[in-house]
């Protein structure tokens, strides 16, 4: 069992930068891979990025690639997202998200969920 808690949402003015983590329980976070999600509000949640055990491997939706970075900290059972250049498409609230084997972009696939943070970018 995996607890995931975020934190580090809020509101921005557009051009800003946030950094979202997520905090997990157990001690085997560093068997999951790691993702983080976002729904848009009257829109179906989308992937957004994933990172691997180690932190080697990473992947980014299109609209992100460029101004968001993950990373994780096995050692801190923490996975972050820095989130720079926003704009108010990015306003939604981010999840984030833990799974076993191998990552994905399909979010029905994932086995454990945060509760989400909310982003608000102001234009």
């Amino acid at each position: 069992q995996v607890q995931l808690i975020e934190s580090g949402g809020g509101l921005v003015q557009a051009g800003g930068s946030l950094r979202l983590s997520c905090a997990a329980s157990g001690r085997t976070f560093r068997n999951y891979y790691m993702g983080w999600f976002r729904q848009a509000p009257g829109k179906e949640r989308e992937f957004v990025a994933t990172i691997s055990w180690s932190g080697t491997s990473t992947d980014y939706a299109d609209s992100v690639k460029g101004r968001f970075t993950i990373s994780r900290n096995n050692a801190k059972n923490t996975v972050y997202l820095q989130m720079n250049s926003l704009n108010s498409e990015d306003t939604a609230v981010y999840y984030c998200a833990a799974k076993g084997g191998y990552g994905s972009r399909r979010e029905t696939v994932y086995d454990y969920w945060g509760q989400g943070t909310q982003v608000t970018v102001s234009s």
